[in-house]
């Protein structure tokens, strides 16, 4: 399991640029005019952990396997998406399939690049956004609600609905309380519900600092994260070998990639956690949510696994490193036997032990 985040803005706000120096590919065009991206573009990037890299070095390992995170460019939304402005629900279906969202917004000044709404305001750009995703909700609960008439719905999930139509009704976004809400909310599509993150795309002399734009999206939203990339840097560093990139960002003053940042954001936004298999076929890293039993974590490898699960064998990938193999471990108490009702950690070396 990776996660996919879809790169959502206004036009020519830096969407496609970004999502090429991210995927350090040339699959997006990035140019001058709105709507340059229509259908999606996807790519998937490897998120290189060194602590798998070690891993398969001490177990000789044939293959290393990385967990990845998919990123999605989707196009430029506009004013009025939720009544089929712009590309409207093609926009808002593509949202759908994500599992968080990147806000990207322009907060540089550029006589070059052209704004939709000719003038730059991350503020404003965002509360576009915002409100098209909460029409595009209400429609949704209205509709789920009018099949209530005919019984399809039973009085919880009644409930539910109509304290999100009232919420959406005040303009503010629909929240999660329960896991019984969390089911519901998912199934119908909400997109309000997802997790965010606000991206911030400035100029080099203001990555480090921000400037007045950036300030603006923090006073409107103090409660969101928000992180600054120059999507310019990204692209330039993409192209670069692993010495050169390391060198400019050093000469620059940068101390992690945007992708790297966006990395960290989606795994604590997301609430994922990675644990490795290793042994000297292959050594891999796995995605799983935070508090993921034993089974479910099997499950992840071969859905079989769960089902017919017997224990894991447990070691901290700290204690592989320094002993050396899960064998040493074991010789020096390090390896526990864990069953069903263990929660996976993060950074666990685990052996599933199954029913043939």
């Amino acid at each position: 399991m990776g996660f996919k985040c879809g790169i959502v803005g206004l036009p020519n706000v830096g969407k496609s640029t970004l999502f090429n120096a991210l995927t350090a590919s040339k699959n997006a065009e990035a140019a001058n005019f709105p709507f340059c991206t229509i259908d999606p573009n996807i790519g998937v990037v490897d998120v290189v952990d060194v602590r798998l890299d070690q891993l398969a070095k001490l177990s000789n390992s044939k293959k290393k396997i990385y967990t990845n995170i998919t990123f999605v460019d989707i196009a430029g939304l506009v004013k009025g998406a939720s009544k089929g402005e712009g590309l409207g629900n093609k926009f808002l279906s593509h949202i759908r399939e994500v599992d968080a969202i990147i806000h990207l917004v322009r907060c540089f000044d550029s006589e070059k690049i052209t704004h939709v709404n000719s003038k730059v305001n991350p503020a404003d750009d965002l509360e576009t956004i915002k409100t098209e995703i909460i029409l595009s909700d209400l429609d949704i609960v209205q509709k789920k609600l009018e099949k209530s008439k005919k019984k399809l719905l039973d009085e919880k999930e009644i409930e539910i609905l109509n304290e999100k139509l009232e919420n959406l009704n005040k303009g503010e976004e629909a929240k999660i309380n329960n896991t019984i809400e969390e089911k519901l909310l998912y199934n119908i599509g909400l997109l309000s519900i997802k997790p965010k993150i606000i991206v911030c795309n400035v100029d080099e002399d203001n990555l480090s600092k921000g400037n007045k734009y950036t300030e603006m999206v923090k006073i409107k939203y103090p409660n969101e994260k928000i992180i600054h990339i120059c999507a310019d840097i990204e692209d330039q560093l993409s192209g670069l070998e692993k010495s050169e990139k390391e060198t400019f960002m050093k000469d620059i003053g940068l101390d992690k990639t945007g992708l790297n940042q966006l990395i960290k954001e989606g795994y604590d936004l997301l609430k994922l956690d990675t644990f490795f298999t290793s042994g000297p076929e292959e050594s891999r890293a796995w995605t799983v949510r935070k508090n993921t039993p034993a089974p479910k974590a099997a499950g992840v490898i071969h859905t079989d696994f769960e089902k017919n699960f017997i224990r894991a064998e447990a070691v901290s990938c700290k204690d592989f490193i320094e002993y050396g193999s899960a064998e040493k471990c074991k010789e020096n108490g390090k390896l526990r036997i864990e069953g069903k009702d263990y929660i996976v950690q993060d950074g666990d070396v685990l052996h599933f032990r199954v029913n043939p």
